[in-house]
């Protein structure tokens, strides 16, 4: 098998970005509460969401913030990367339908504790339904031996 490897945290420069783009499911809802055990009638009963505020179901919200984890983990900084942290916030739901655009941009790089600082935005459109700030350790770059 072929050694995957992310951008090691040498590599990394502030500002330097990644995203991905992905549309929400009803599939999506469906196997996340199967997966996380919450079957919240917003996100699961149509008829319940609508009496709510959100008039109409909408996606769990860590659904959409494991759309950051998957920019991570596959992009910036990629394999080999471990998400420490996240503080986020949402301000807008998000729906089954929605194509949603998560972008992940390098806010900071401590070479001495191998972490860096992430800026994370999701937005549907030109709208921003949720900003955070992940924590990262990233891999450093391996030394080459001689063989």
């Amino acid at each position: 098998m072929a050694e995957v490897r992310g951008i090691a945290l040498e590599e990394m420069e502030i500002g330097q970005s990644a995203e991905a783009v992905r549309t929400v499911t009803e599939e999506d809802l469906d196997m996340f509460a199967k997966v996380s055990g919450d079957y919240n009638p917003v996100h699961m009963d149509e008829e319940f969401a609508r009496s709510t505020p959100f008039r109409g179901r909408i996606a769990h919200g860590a659904l959409v913030a494991s759309f950051i984890s998957g920019v991570l983990g596959n992009q910036l900084p990629g394999p080999g990367a471990i998400f420490l942290g996240l503080n986020m916030r949402f301000f807008l739901p998000t729906r089954i339908g929605d194509e949603v655009t998560t972008r992940v941009t390098v806010k900071s790089v401590d070479l001495k504790s191998r972490k860096a600082l992430m800026q994370c935005i999701c937005t549907v459109g030109d709208k921003t339904t949720m900003e955070a700030e992940a924590e990262v350790m990233v891999r450093k770059r391996r030394k080459k031996t001689d063989d």
